[in-house]
């Protein structure tokens, strides 16, 4: 397996992420950031938004336009209510940042079974496919910056700078920018510097300045361009976003400095294995490449503590940490997989059996544990949850098998397929515990047309709502304690949440007649998953 691996790396990369992704791209409920990005592309394709993006036809500044622009050729090939066609380019990132992990690794390294480990470490921790749902931006410019890095090392290693590094490094930093501002620049660039520069210290950089400067201008110019259109044609809303957003950096989730200090755990299947590979004293005299792992442990640390710094902190921040520690996790699998066999101190192995046995029995228990709790609502997917039962119950055996021989090269695999398996097999028994109430809006742009009425959101209206319903929602503005009402006689109002006052000034105007409530929770009331603000309903108001 690994000799396959070995000669076909990058094919094998894009494809694993491909099958582990593609089949039930469409299953995962869409999140609020999503559908922003989502909104704003389809505003693209059908308002000809391109670079003055809008979300509900409202300037949207807030973060630069490039994943949009990917989602609305998404939406071009597969049409724009394809939720498969918009988190295709997002699927396409992880794909980029596994292979690039895989290039980078092997320039250090010098090895490709170790940049193998590394590249699916990477592809197989949680938040890094997490993120890909929940904010599709962060993939996008930390994907970019991880090619960008790519081509700084080789710039920094040569002898004899190639212009062409320099070229494809000021091309990505620029794409990173123009993904989500500079935040990877901080998060992942600045603490790659630091660390280069303490494990491998700058060598001749002043007859590398030109290159470096050269590509550090032209990231500056391809991902500053945007910024700079819309400074020139929409100043006075620019500004007014940028404030916003500088002010909710440092006053909005605040949170300790230590309180990304459990990073590790976001890695998910590889929690153990992180913390130990952070566990310097340790493996320094253990590790095939010594110079290397100081320079992942260091680009770690700093990217944690240069997070830290920052007031505003949310967990999905830390995705940049999570290259980095893909490339420290992977020495400590690579030295398993040379020694674990004649290793004797239990203190050495415990973590070992705890971690993969753990998954191992995971896998064993998952179909006596699924049918003994939710027997009732997999009767009507007892298919496919006895083709996840199998595949996983099958995988946890050869997990314990292999552990039990101390062939830590086949259990390393069999836990990336695992990690894959749970993607392509388990995920869709989620549809099991559909919300009874769900009911989509999508039809209700087809109907309002029909009524021959216009539809406004009444405070506020969700985004995820916006997404279904297939077309913009005009707010009504309420200023002074006053709505200013549409002139039509007849239209639509969609309400999440209303006061009794604000019900009044509408009924003192208006005949009004409930029509639908429509709720977009994928599962039920009893879920911790249910969102209230999912949950809209539908008014006609006739003027009286």
């Amino acid at each position: 397996m690994f000799k396959a691996l070995k000669n076909y790396p990058i094919l094998f990369i894009c494809l694993f992420v491909a099958v582990m992704l593609l089949p039930n791209l469409d299953t995962l409920q869409i999140s609020i950031m999503e559908a922003r990005n989502f909104i704003t592309a389809r505003e693209m394709l059908n308002n000809d938004h391109w670079l003055l993006t809008t979300m509900n036809n409202v300037a949207r500044y807030q973060k630069p336009p490039l994943p949009a622009w990917f989602s609305a050729l998404g939406g071009i090939l597969f049409g724009t209510k394809s939720l498969f066609g918009m988190r295709l380019p997002a699927v396409l990132m992880v794909m980029l940042a596994g292979s690039f992990m895989y290039y980078f690794s092997r320039t250090i390294l010098k090895s490709r079974t170790h940049s193998m480990i590394n590249a699916l470490v990477l592809i197989t921790s949680f938040y890094v496919i997490g993120i890909t749902f929940e904010a599709p931006s962060d993939i996008f410019t930390h994907a970019f910056m991880l090619v960008s890095i790519y081509y700084f090392y080789n710039i920094f290693k040569q002898d004899v700078s190639r212009w062409k590094h320099a070229l494809f490094t000021g091309i990505c930093l620029g794409l990173s920018i123009l993904a989500k501002g500079p935040i990877s620049i901080y998060a992942l660039l600045l603490p790659f510097l630091i660390a280069y520069r303490f494990s491998f210290k700058y060598k001749a950089i002043k007859q590398k300045l030109p290159q470096l400067l050269s590509a550090i201008v032209l990231g500056l110019i391809i991902g500053g361009s945007w910024y700079l259109y819309v400074k020139l044609k929409d100043p006075n809303v620019l500004n007014s976003t940028v404030a916003k957003e500088t002010g909710t950096w440092k006053s909005y989730n605040v949170r300790p400095f230590y309180y990304y200090w459990s990073f590790f755990v976001q890695t998910g299947i590889w929690t153990i294995p992180a913390f130990i590979s952070l566990l310097y004293p340790y493996l320094k005299k253990r590790v095939s490449h010594y110079k290397a792992y100081k320079f992942s442990l260091v680009w770690t640390l700093t990217a944690v503590v240069l997070l830290s710094l920052v007031p505003m902190k949310k967990s999905r921040y830390l995705v940049p940490v999570l290259i980095p520690l893909a490339f420290n996790i992977g020495f400590y699998i690579e030295y398993l997989i040379r020694k674990f066999k004649v290793l004797k101190d239990k203190r050495e192995t415990f973590p070992v059996y705890f971690n993969f046995g753990l998954i191992g029995v995971i896998g064993i228990a998952f179909p006596i544990v699924m049918f003994m709790l939710f027997s009732a609502e997999l009767q009507s997917h007892l298919v496919r949850f006895t083709i996840a039962s199998i595949v996983l119950f099958t995988i946890g055996v050869f997990i314990l098998l292999q552990l039990k021989a101390k062939n830590i090269k086949n259990v390393f695999l069999l836990t990336v397929f695992f990690f894959a398996s749970v993607f392509v097999l388990a995920l869709p028994l989620s549809n099991a515990f559909e919300n009874e109430d769900y009911s989509s809006i999508s039809d209700l742009n087809e109907e309002n047309q029909q009524r021959n009425i216009n539809l406004y959101a009444v405070n506020y209206i969700a985004p995820e709502t916006i997404w279904d319903y297939g077309n913009s929602i005009p707010e009504i503005e309420y200023k002074n304690d006053r709505y200013t009402f549409p002139k039509e006689n007849k239209f639509g109002i969609l309400v999440y949440e209303m006061s009794a006052e604000n019900e009044a000034q509408i009924r003192a105007n208006y005949e009004v007649k409930e029509m639908a409530t429509y709720d977009l929770n994928r599962f039920g009331s009893n879920s911790n998953q249910n969102n209230p603000r999912l949950k809209s309903v539908f008014y006609i108001l006739t003027k009286k």
